[in-house]
């Protein structure tokens, strides 16, 4: 397709025995953000004894939302403590958080924390639940977001999931992952490529893009749950590019049923397909708006591939990118302003970010320096975008700070990481 700048090729057959994606706790941080808050996060009591260092991820979650610059040390301390606050204020920490993993007689684990705020000496509050043996990470995350929304008043994303696509080799699998990209598991392998998954508003479900068993572009629905799988659009020709509207009920695809490749809307079951766009150009990689009034699109009506808005009920397209000659795959934030998109810049792909109540249509800016990237997806609270690029000769998830101060490298493992989307809130 002209507006992906990825060729996929064939891929060979995967066998049923391929599972979860074993990984390492290893995000990796760079950068530093306008204002961070000190956090120190000692060893939990006990944590030694468990499969993962929950305290680690909860500091690795922290920083790389950018609000919190984790502060070494050596300690251990639980949520029953009664922390010498001078001691800590020497060793520059504002906030200090303790707490406990226990595991009990039936195998579930009791996670516990606490947060105390150093320089005012005063206790924040805490956290405590019970979690199942393959849950003790979610945990970690959710104590994560207990945490960062107990400093900042939002809603934190750590316990949300990820969907990409994992290539190794010649095999394609559609893999989901906590946010971290750690504890993947597999949701389909293919012997044929796949691409373009989009999550359902409530993250039940991921549409997707198949090859495998029509042996063309068929856009499918898979319950993350259960793994059952409906065709949503396998007309004549190419179907792609699905996206969910915000109520579910609908996505946009991409069909050339009827000649070029055109916008429709279609039941979330495949029924009722109508056309939103008819020109003469390549009209691809839809998203609606939050309201669900708009779609942003790719077309290439102008020349290049820019980004376009146009009414979900009908109407011409405005074009709303103009950051060089070639920009595609938009990603909306869930408030609606920002606007995420890959611009070709001299060559490279970037990641670019425009704010779109700003007046002036050319002030987005580039959020990353590399030179190879793809797919950008916000988090469901808006603060980082997600995205997949190269590196030492790998593809691997990025996420990134909306100033571009903060980056982090996901968990990996062998593989080649692509079209990364990150879910809504709730798993």
């Amino acid at each position: 397709m002209l507006m992906n700048r990825r060729t996929f090729s064939a891929a060979t057959a995967l066998g049923l025995a391929v599972g979860s994606a074993q990984a390492q706790f290893r995000v990796e941080i760079s950068g530093v953000g306008a204002t961070q808050i000190p956090i120190a996060i000692p060893r939990f009591r006990d944590e030694d004894k468990v499969p993962h260092p929950v305290s680690a991820i909860i500091r690795a979650d922290l920083e790389r939302i950018g609000v919190f610059r984790g502060i070494d040390t050596v300690a251990v301390l639980d949520e029953t403590s009664q922390p010498n606050m001078a001691e800590w204020r020497s060793k520059t920490a504002d906030l200090l958080v303790g707490g406990s993993v226990m595991r009990l007689a039936d195998g579930r684990f009791d996670l516990r924390a606490k947060l105390w705020d150093v320089v005012r000496n005063k206790e924040l509050g805490g956290q405590a639940f019970v979690v199942a043996p393959a849950d003790l990470r979610v945990g970690a995350h959710r104590l994560a977001d207990y945490i960062y929304e107990l400093v900042t008043g939002e809603k934190g994303v750590f316990a949300t999931r990820i969907a990409f696509v994992d290539r190794k080799g010649r095999n394609h699998v559609l893999r989901v992952a906590d946010s971290d990209g750690e504890n993947a598991q597999l949701l389909i392998g293919s012997n044929d490529p796949i691409i373009s998954p989009a999550w359902s508003p409530l993250g039940k479900e991921l549409a997707f893009v198949s090859f495998q068993e029509r042996q063309k572009a068929v856009v499918y629905a898979q319950v993350v749950a259960t793994g059952a799988r409906r065709e949503i659009a396998a007309f004549r020709g190419s179907n792609s590019a699905p996206a969910w509207s915000p109520d579910g009920g609908s996505l946009a695809v991409t069909l050339t049923r009827d000649g070029g490749s055109q916008l429709y809307i279609i039941g979330s079951n495949g029924e009722n397909p109508r056309r939103i766009t008819n020109s003469p150009s390549i009209d691809t990689e839809a998203v609606f708006t939050p309201d669900g009034k708009n779609l942003l699109f790719v077309s290439d009506r102008g020349g290049g591939p820019q980004i376009y808005r146009t009414p979900v009920s009908g109407g011409p397209a405005t074009r709303v990118s103009f950051t060089g000659n070639y920009n595609i795959s938009p990603a909306i934030s869930p408030d609606g302003r920002y606007l995420a998109y890959i611009s070709r810049q001299g060559g490279a792909f970037r990641v670019y970010l425009a704010d779109l109540t700003n007046p002036d249509p050319g002030s987005a800016r580039a959020l990353t320096d590399s030179s190879d990237d793809e797919s950008p997806s916000f988090a469901p609270n808006g603060r980082l975008i997600l995205y997949a690029t190269r590196s030492q000769g790998r593809d691997v998830l990025m996420t990134t700070t909306l100033d571009g101060k903060v980056k982090s490298k996901l968990a990996s493992t062998t593989g080649d990481y692509r079209e990364p989307v990150w879910g809504p809130f709730g798993r």
